[in-house]
């Protein structure tokens, strides 16, 4: 059974198509890479499957269960979406990560845990007490990955993940996002980064006006 099944998605703004899919399907452990133009709407088709846009759909199933349209937004946390600029509070790299944790029933230490996982899992030991204003570009980027990662997404949206960030920050990044999307989880990256393109996906899309192509 697919992960996320979805038919008959169709967006636009007033008399404008921006893109018009007619199925789209994510497998259970799949990573996934979403290309196209730039202004095609990788980004909004992201935000779509995350809720946190409206578009036409005709179905939406997710892990089995049909979601009307305007109840999307409800799969959060099991829907997480990463913008390429996340924003971070201003406390601590542990803080934010442990953020989303917070208010779920979990006791301090089981929190205190999975956080310290994260912190490994991203190579943050070192600034796991500092301000996010502190770190360089790459590190905000993996304090936004493991902050969403803490939570086990079934599907996790990355929006431009290496955007902006210098060769060696793009390298520690591709190789964290080449370990996610695996066992029942799915990631769908959306970029342009030649580095992040030519890596092992087991599914590439290619985003137009007319609708997905692979």
């Amino acid at each position: 059974m697919s992960l996320l099944e979805i038919r008959g998605l169709r967006k636009a703004y007033g008399q404008r198509l921006l893109f018009e899919i007619s199925e789209l399907k994510l497998e259970r452990g799949q990573s996934a890479l979403l290309t196209g133009a730039n202004g095609i709407g990788k980004t909004t088709l992201l935000r779509i499957l995350a809720g946190l846009e409206s578009a036409e759909i005709a179905d939406y199933v997710f892990d089995g269960e049909k979601i009307a349209a305007r109840e999307i937004s409800r799969l959060a946390p099991a829907v997480v979406y990463v913008h390429q600029h996340a924003y971070l509070f201003h406390s601590s790299v542990a803080a934010n990560i442990a953020y989303g944790l917070q208010g779920r029933g979990l006791s301090r230490a089981e929190i205190a845990a999975r956080v310290d996982a994260e912190i490994a899992w991203a190579g943050l030991r070192d600034v796991a007490h500092v301000p996010p204003q502190r770190l360089s570009g790459g590190e905000k980027q993996r304090v936004a990955l493991a902050r969403a990662r803490v939570l086990k997404p079934k599907l996790l949206l990355l929006d431009e993940p290496t955007a902006n960030l210098d060769v060696d920050a793009r390298r520690q990044v591709g190789d964290l996002i080449a370990h996610m999307g695996r066992g029942d989880d799915c990631v769908l990256v959306a970029t342009h980064d030649p580095e992040l393109i030519a890596q092992p996906w087991s599914a590439r899309y290619v985003l137009e006006n007319c609708g997905l192509r692979d």
